[in-house]
C-alpha cells in the first residue's frame, strides 16, 4: 500500500471552496427542504468540531452516528477530519443484536443518532464496557451547538493514512469487518473519479444510498464536494420520489443500485425527461442486460460501474457511446489504479478468460481494524487487493465484471458465472428479479437453482417455461434445473439481494420448484 507522511490540510475541500467560492451550493437537503452554501457548511463543520473537542474527542477516537441522510452526519464526518476522529456510521436496518457486535467492536467514545433510531441504540449498546454518551441531534446537539462560541483550536494535522470513516461490511458471508477508509483514499478516490468521469464544478448529484455504505460517501458525495460541485440529499429511496428529484434539481449524474432502478422503472414516473442528466451509472451489485436495456429505452443515458468499500469505490471509467458499444462492460481503470486479472494459479489470464480482478493504488483501503488475519487474506503479494470478484478483459483493454469468485459453480465440469445466467433469465418480460444459485447436484457435480420475482402486472410464468427461455440464449449446462418463484427476494442492508440466505432456503426440501430435465 502506498504511504505518506503527511496530508495537506488544504485537502479538506469545504476550507478551500469557502474561500473560493463561499456561496456556491453544496448541499441540498430534500427532506428538510433547505439549501447549504460552502461557507455555510465550513462554519457548521468548525462548531460541530468545538462540541466535538468540548466532548472529550481526541485524535482516534471514534464518533459513531446511527441517522438517516442528513446535513448533521456530513457536518460530523468534516469535524472528525477537523479533529483526528474517525466517525463510524451504523446501519440502522440491522436488528439489534447484530448492531450490538459491531459497536462493540468499533469500540466508539460517543454516539449521536436521531431520537426514531433511540430504542435499537440503547439495546445495541447494552453491556458496552464503557458509558457510552448520546447525544441526540434534534434534540441535544441544537442546544449545545448555540453554546459553542468561536473555538481557537487550529485543525490538527492529519496523515494520509489516518482513518476517516469506519464502515462496516454487510456480512453476506459472515461477520461483519470494519473497513477502514483513510484520508487518502478518499482523497485519491476524488481526483481519480472527477478525472475519469469528467465531474466540474457544475455537476449536480444526488445521494439516495445510506451513509453506513461507502456508496452514500464516495461514489458522487466526495467526489463532488473536492470539486465544488453541488451534493442532493434523499433521506431514504424511492422510485418516483428520486425522479422526480433528479428533475426538480436538475441532476447532471445520478448512481443507483440496480435494486433501486427497478423501483424506478415500474414507478409511474418512469420515462419522465431528465435534459440535465449526463448519465446514470448502476453499481452496488450485477445489472443485467435487460434491465440496462430497458433504462436505455426509458430515454436515459446508462453506464456500469464496479467497485468496493475496500478499494475506490470508483474503479473504472467508461464513456457512454462504450458503454452501448461494449454490453455488459465496465471500462478502463481509473487513474492511479493498477489492475490484474489472473487464474486460479496465479498466472495472468488471457484476453476473454475469466479470472480474480487484483487492483492497487493509492485508492486502497488501509486494513480491517483489529482483524490483521482477515487483512492478510484480503492482500496478495506486493500490496494486490484479492477482490473475489471475477473479471476478463476483452482485446481493447476493457474491463467485464462476470460474478463473484464464491458464487461461480461448476456443473458437469464447465463454469458457470450466476450474473451470466441472471441476464438471460432476466431478459424476460415476466421477471422483476432473479437470483441464481449453485447447488449439489448427485450427476453434474452442482447445477443452477433460480430464485425469481415476477412482476405483479405480468402474466403467470411456470418455471418450466422460463428454463426453456434461458435454454435458448444459453448453452443447456448454464440453464437452472429448477426455479422458485418468491414474492421478493431477501436483501442485505446494501439492497443487495442476501444470497446466503438464498443459499439456506435452496438447501430445504424443495416444495414449489419447477424443474427441467
Amino acid at each position: 500500500m502506498m504511504s505518506f507522511t503527511s496530508f495537506p490540510r488544504s485537502c479538506d475541500p469545504l476550507r478551500w471552496w469557502r474561500r473560493y467560492a463561499p456561496e456556491r451550493t453544496a448541499l441540498v437537503d430534500r427532506a428538510r427542504g433547505t439549501r447549504h452554501t460552502y461557507a455555510e457548511m465550513d462554519a457548521s463543520s468548525d462548531s460541530w468540531a468545538a462540541l466535538l473537542r468540548r466532548s472529550g474527542i481526541e485524535r482516534g477516537d471514534h464518533v459513531a452516528v446511527i441517522a438517516g441522510n442528513r446535513r448533521e452526519v456530513i457536518d460530523l464526518f468534516f469535524a472528525c477530519g477537523r479533529v483526528g476522529a474517525v466517525l463510524v456510521p451504523l446501519n440502522w436496518r440491522l436488528a439489534a443484536p447484530e448492531l450490538s457486535g459491531i459497536v462493540a467492536h468499533a469500540r466508539p467514545a460517543i454516539l449521536f443518532g436521531e431520537q426514531r433510531f433511540r430504542a435499537l441504540a440503547e439495546i445495541a449498546t447494552q453491556g458496552y464496557d464503557s458509558d457510552l454518551p448520546w447525544i441526540d441531534l434534534d434534540c441535544d446537539a441544537p442546544q449545545l451547538l448555540a453554546q459553542t462560541h468561536d473555538d481557537p483550536a487550529a485543525d490538527v494535522a492529519i496523515a494520509a493514512e489516518d482513518p476517516a470513516l469506519l464502515l462496516y461490511t454487510s456480512g453476506s458471508t459472515g461477520q461483519p469487518k470494519g473497513v477502514m477508509l483513510p484520508h487518502r483514499q478518499i482523497f485519491y478516490n476524488a481526483v481519480a473519479t472527477a478525472i475519469a468521469w469528467e465531474l466540474g464544478p457544475d455537476d449536480v448529484a444526488p445521494v439516495a444510498t445510506p451513509f453506513f455504505h461507502t456508496g452514500g460517501w464516495n461514489v458522487f458525495a466526495t467526489p463532488l464536494w473536492h470539486r465544488g460541485g453541488t451534493v442532493v440529499l434523499f433521506d431514504g429511496f424511492d422510485g418516483a420520489g428520486l425522479l422526480e428529484g433528479l428533475a426538480q434539481e436538475r441532476c447532471t449524474v445520478a448512481m443507483t443500485v440496480p435494486t433501486q432502478l427497478v423501483m424506478m422503472r415500474e414507478s409511474a414516473r418512469w420515462g419522465m425527461e431528465l435534459p440535465s442528466l449526463r448519465f446514470l451509472i448502476a453499481g452496488g451489485a450485477h445489472c443485467s442486460q435487460s434491465l440496462a436495456a430497458e433504462v436505455r429505452a426509458g430515454g436515459y443515458t446508462f453506464r456500469q460501474g464496479y467497485g468496493l468499500t475496500e478499494c475506490g469505490p470508483n474503479c473504472f471509467a467508461i464513456s457512454n457511446d462504450d458503454a452501448i458499444n461494449r454490453p455488459g462492460a465496465v471500462g478502463w481503470p481509473v487513474p492511479f489504479l493498477e489492475m490484474r486479472v489472473v487464474t486460479g494459479s496465479g498466472s495472468e489470464a488471457a484476453s476473454g478468460e475469466p479470472g480474480e480482478l487484483l487492483l492497487r493504488g493509492p485508492q486502497l483501503f488501509a486494513g480491517y481494524l483489529r482483524d490483521a488475519e482477515r487483512t492478510a487474506d484480503a492482500l496478495a503479494p506486493e500490496a494486490w487487493l484479492r477482490t473475489g470478484d471475477l473479471a476478463q478483459r476483452d482485446s481493447d483493454g476493457a474491463y467485464y465484471i462476470c460474478g463473484r469468485r464464491k458464487e461461480m459453480y461448476i456443473s458437469g465440469g464447465e463454469n458457470v458465472f450466476p450474473g451470466e445466467v441472471e441476464s438471460a433469465i432476466g431478459a424476460h418480460s415476466a421477471v422483476r428479479d432473479v437470483v441464481v444459485i449453485g447447488v449439489s447436484d448427485p450427476l453434474w457435480g452442482e447445477v443452477g437453482h433460480a430464485f425469481v420475482a415476477l412482476r405483479d402486472e405480468t402474466p403467470p410464468i411456470s418455471g418450466a417455461e422460463l428454463i426453456a427461455f434461458t435454454r435458448a440464449r444459453l448453452a443447456g449446462y448454464k440453464a437452472p434445473r429448477s426455479v422458485v418463484f418468491l414474492a421478493d427476494l431477501p436483501r442485505l442492508g446494501s439492497g443487495k439481494p442476501d444470497r446466503r440466505a438464498l443459499a439456506a432456503l435452496a438447501s430445504r426440501p424443495a416444495t414449489s420448484a419447477a424443474t427441467g430435465a
